[in-house]
């Protein structure tokens, strides 16, 4: 059976779930404030953030010192990337959900000191096990004086991409030549990752490193550990790091596949020609998500996991397909994986553009996924789709422009006749307490030699 690779969306598991009025406050809430915070939670849940942060905030005018309403609205905050209305909301509060907002919004803007003393005080809860949090509380506490993702150099750095073929799936993965602490390597844009992840056969702990793209260097950046053998055997060159969320939209990035472009800059690039705005979310300052409509009817859009390095153009669960108007009873099954099953999205429509009769799969056990989220998943936006677009970064990652290749405006995706999907995730896969987890078989053939030019 041939196997392909997945990266677990770098999310920890601390808790921070919705819930439900019935608590200690909810006896002396109001009936408005409960309406409202129900609202909030429901809003949240469908990833309406929008609808959710005006809920939330008629819920604190009727209860101003609503210790679940203040919370939740700094939940939304934080998916937002307003790190102060975060810490702002949660002041005073000491409850676990308190100090992991707080942790989090502390570590994602820079405040080293602080994030490691609300991570730790996550930690002493017994309750919690959180693999993510460990790493970058102790990270935070080696990081003093330093300034994350400081820049220096140029203005714009562009580094051609090399081009390197998934073994299994046949789409072309992301992957970027760079200088990783004065050593020449490749990595690998994974925007389901969080944080910068190096490969455990190289360095053994978390550690603040420097990449170099061209003419600009990143500085102090913060990256964790993981085991990225199977994606070099999947590509067939040795991948020694992945570029998580957190640094692309620090590096205000861009990538363009069929371009073979990366590009880093100190500032935001300014608005391309014919390219639309998508918002992106960030499920507890980390995982990337966006939302995306499956009909043509004017319905609320579902939320997606953004994950550039899954090698398929979308994943979605059943529910997902039922809204599109598909029975998945009528979904092929993929070769030598009988419990993956293959179909057509009749229309899949992200920012401005319509993609019509998009390839996507269903079946895969997304488990350990979606274990520790707190929204309810349309299902995973992988490589092949990103493929489409030149995607570019925009105000700190709080939204993303895409531009389509022009010869495929109008046109139905290619490939749509040939989808390839991966086995389910391997029993070997570690739970969303690591950031991120790897699994699943890979060729065993020998890497191969990577390029000799460098950029991503």
């Amino acid at each position: 059976m041939r196997r392909c690779l997945f990266v677990i969306v770098a999310i920890s598991c601390a808790p921070m779930a919705c819930g439900s009025s019935l608590g200690p406050q909810a006896a002396a809430r109001s009936p408005a404030a409960t309406q409202w915070l129900d609202r909030a939670r429901a809003s949240y849940r469908s990833a309406d953030f929008d609808d959710a942060r005006d809920a939330a905030r008629h819920a604190l005018e009727a209860a101003p010192s609503d210790a679940d309403a203040r919370e939740l609205a700094a939940r939304v905050a934080l998916v937002r990337l307003e790190y102060s209305d975060a810490l702002r909301l949660t002041e005073g509060l000491t409850s676990t959900d308190a100090h992991s907002i707080r942790g989090r919004a502390d570590w994602f803007s820079g405040d080293l000191e602080h994030a490691a003393d609300e991570l730790d005080a996550m930690l002493a809860d017994p309750k919690v096990k959180d693999g993510w949090a460990r790493e970058v509380a102790a990270l935070a506490r080696r990081g003093a004086g330093r300034h994350p993702f400081e820049m220096d150099g140029g203005l714009v750095a562009a580094v051609e991409m090399p081009r390197a073929i998934d073994r299994v799936s046949l789409g072309a993965a992301d992957v970027v030549p760079c200088e990783l602490d004065g050593e020449r390597i490749l990595a690998l844009v994974a925007t389901g990752s969080s944080e910068v992840m190096l490969d455990a056969n190289s360095r053994h702990e978390p550690a603040w490193v420097s990449l170099r793209f061209d003419r600009i260097e990143v500085k102090d950046v913060p990256a964790l550990v993981g085991d990225l053998s199977p994606i070099a055997r999947q590509l067939g060159v040795p991948i020694k790091a992945l570029l998580g969320a957190q640094f692309l939209r620090h590096a205000n990035a861009t990538f363009d596949r069929r371009g073979d472009q990366f590009v880093v800059r100190r500032h935001d690039a300014p608005t391309p020609p014919d390219a639309s705005r998508v918002p992106l979310y960030y499920l507890r300052g980390g995982g990337m998500l966006l939302r995306a409509t499956v009909t043509p009817r004017d319905e609320a859009p579902l939320p997606f996991l953004v994950d550039s390095a899954r090698p398929f153009p979308l994943l979605l669960q059943d529910a997902a397909w039922q809204k599109a108007g598909v029975d998945v009873r009528t979904l092929t099954p993929v070769a030598d994986t009988p419990n993956v099953k293959h179909g057509t999205l009749p229309m899949f429509r992200m920012g401005g553009f319509d993609l019509a009769k998009t390839p996507a799969i269903e079946g895969l056990d997304l488990a350990d996924t979606i274990s520790g989220l707190d929204v309810d998943l349309g299902g995973i936006l992988g490589a092949d789709l990103l493929a489409f677009f030149r995607v570019t970064f925009a105000d700190e990652g709080r939204f993303m422009w895409i531009e389509p290749d022009p010869t495929l405006v109008g046109a139905e995706p290619p490939a749509g006749d040939r989808p390839k999907a991966p086995p389910p995730v391997s029993s070997a896969t570690p739970g969303p307490d690591r950031l991120p987890g790897h699994a699943g078989a890979a060729p065993s053939a020998p890497a191969a030699a990577p390029p000799a030019h460098q950029d991503r």
